[in-house]
């Protein structure tokens, strides 16, 4: 009963952010009469408003919506650049937040860019080093070297989600104090329609710390194997 009660609680901490964020935007993407233009269409709009003409708004199947500041590009999926819903604007809007950072070098932006870069390369060393444990293992014979490299690899992939967490108020940031103003400024959407957007740009903040969690399950697995070894 415990060990049952245990999986359900990892498994919620792990995937119930980013079921949120999925269920959230899903549940706002319908098409809206009352929504001017399409979300690739608004960011086009705004980038243009704030004078960054050299910005592209790309679709992208890979990758999901994001902002890319060594491309120089908005890149949206299929969905939010096609389509008119609460989802679709409120998305490119916070992307556009991103680009507003960008272009005003707010050094939080420039600091979330080299900790996600850090993220990936500590991940990246994490699995190598859990691959490599058996290995070590097999060739020393010696559990201490098991150890060690098995405290690189869990430390590794752990310090990944807490790069996620620590960049968290730059995406709240591109939410809530970029994009929601403009939105609201520019009437971009109706006041009824406020408290949806505001659900969509709070998962849209979260989405980054949300699949960085869903990566804690290797950990989960690693542990069991340490265990079992």
């Amino acid at each position: 009963m415990h060990i049952a009660l245990l999986i359900l609680l990892l498994l919620l901490l792990v995937f119930g952010p980013q079921w949120w964020a999925q269920y959230t935007f899903r549940r706002y993407a319908g098409e809206s009469p009352r929504i001017p233009g399409t979300g690739g269409e608004l960011a086009r709009h705004l980038l243009d408003q704030y004078g960054m003409t050299d910005v592209a708004v790309e679709k992208t199947e890979q990758g999901g919506d994001h902002y890319d500041p060594e491309g120089r590009a908005v890149r949206l999926s299929p969905d939010n650049y096609d389509h008119k819903s609460l989802t679709a604007v409120a998305v490119a809007a916070h992307e556009v937040g991103h680009a507003i950072q960008h272009q005003r070098k707010e050094p939080k932006l420039a600091l979330r860019h080299r900790l996600v870069k850090l993220a990936q390369t500590t991940q990246q060393l994490g699995a190598g080093a859990m691959f490599l444990l058996p290995v070590a293992l097999a060739i020393t014979r010696a559990p201490s070297a098991g150890l060690v490299m098995g405290a690189i690899g869990l430390g590794s992939m752990a310090s990944a989600t807490l790069v996620h967490l620590v960049t968290l108020p730059v995406e709240l940031d591109a939410s809530f104090g970029k994009a929601l103003p403009i939105l609201n400024a520019g009437h971009y959407i109706q006041p009824g329609d406020e408290p949806a957007v505001r659900r969509v740009l709070r998962a849209a903040a979260w989405t980054y710390v949300a699949g960085s969690l869903a990566s804690l399950l290797n950990l989960a697995r690693w542990l069991a194997f340490l265990r079992r070894a």
